[in-house]
C-alpha cells in the first residue's frame, strides 16, 4: 500500500469517526423526513399541473363540441331551404372540427391516464411518509431515553465527564487543603520550638527556652522509662514543671543581746 493511500485511508477514518461523535439520529430523521415531505409535495403540485391541464383540454373539448353541434344545426336548417351550398360548407366546418376533438379527446385520455397514476403514487408517497413519520417519532423516544438512561448510569457510576470532571476538582481540593493543613501544623510546630520567629507579638525568649527545655525533659523521662524497664534503670531527671527543690530548714538564729547605751550627763 502507498503512502498516499494510507494516508487517505486514515483520513477517511478519522472523518468517519468525527462524524459518528457528531451525527444525532434525531437531526437525520428529523432532516428524512422532511426531504420526503417536500417530495410529496412535488408530486402533488405535478398532480394539480396535470389535472389542470386536463381541465383546459376538457374545456376546449367542450367548446369545439358546442360548435360541432352548432354546424350541424346550421347545415340541416340550410338543407330545409335549399341552401344546399351553405350545408356543404358547414359540414366542411364540422369535419376540420372532428379531426381537433379526436385529437383533444387522446391527449386528455393520456393526461388523465398520468393523472390518475399520479395520484396513486402521491397517495403510496403519503402512506409511506406518515408512516416515516410514526416511526421516526418511536425511534426518536427510544433514543432520547436511551440516552437520559446512559447519562442517569454514568453519572451514578462516576464515569461521565462531567462527573469526572467533578470528581477531579474534589480530589484537587482535597489535595490543597490536606498541603495546607500539613503545612499550617509545621509552622505551628517550628513556632513552638523556637525555629521560627513570631513577628505577629513580642518575642518572649524566656518562654521559648522553658518550652525547649520541657520538650527536651520529656524525651529524657520517656529515656529512662525505658531503660527502667530494660533493667537499665537510673535516675531519673525531674521535670522542669515540679518547681525548685525545698530548701534544707536553718536553725533560727539567736536573738543579738541589746548593747547598753551609757545615758548621757551621768
Amino acid at each position: 500500500m502507498s503512502v498516499m493511500k494510507r494516508m487517505s485511508m486514515i483520513f477517511k477514518s478519522k472523518a468517519n469517526n468525527a462524524l459518528d461523535r457528531l451525527e444525532d439520529p434525531r437531526e437525520t430523521l428529523d432532516y428524512s423526513y422532511q426531504r420526503q415531505l417536500e417530495m410529496l409535495q412535488k408530486v402533488r403540485r405535478g398532480v394539480a399541473d396535470v389535472a389542470t391541464s386536463r381541465k383546459r383540454l376538457e374545456l376546449q373539448i367542450t367548446r369545439l363540441e358546442k360548435e360541432h353541434n352548432k354546424l350541424t344545426d346550421q347545415g340541416r336548417q340550410a338543407l330545409q331551404v335549399g341552401r344546399e351550398d351553405l350545408a356543404r360548407a358547414a359540414l366542411e366546418r364540422r369535419a376540420g372540427l372532428d379531426s381537433q376533438l379526436t385529437d383533444l379527446r387522446a391527449q386528455y385520455g393520456q393526461l388523465q391516464g398520468e393523472e390518475e397514476k399520479l395520484t396513486l403514487a402521491a397517495q403510496r408517497l403519503q402512506a409511506k411518509v406518515d408512516a416515516f413519520r410514526t416511526r421516526k417519532e418511536t425511534i426518536k423516544a427510544t433514543y432520547t431515553a436511551a440516552e437520559a438512561q446512559t447519562r442517569i448510569s454514568e453519572a451514578f457510576s462516576g464515569i461521565s465527564e462531567e462527573m469526572g470532571d467533578v470528581g477531579l476538582a474534589i480530589q484537587r481540593a482535597e489535595d490543597r487543603t490536606a498541603q495546607l493543613q500539613a503545612r499550617a501544623g509545621a509552622i505551628d510546630e517550628l513556632l513552638e520550638s523556637g525555629a521560627l520567629e513570631d513577628y505577629s507579638g513580642p518575642r518572649d525568649d524566656i518562654q521559648a527556652e522553658l518550652n525547649r527545655m520541657n520538650a527536651t525533659t520529656g524525651v529524657e523521662l520517656e529515656l529512662e522509662r525505658l531503660k527502667a524497664e530494660l533493667g537499665q534503670g537510673g535516675e531519673a531527671p525531674k521535670p522542669l514543671d515540679a518547681g525548685p527543690a525545698q530548701p534544707q530548714q536553718q536553725p533560727a538564729p539567736q536573738p543579738q543581746q541589746q548593747k547598753q547605751w551609757p545615758e548621757q550627763g551621768s
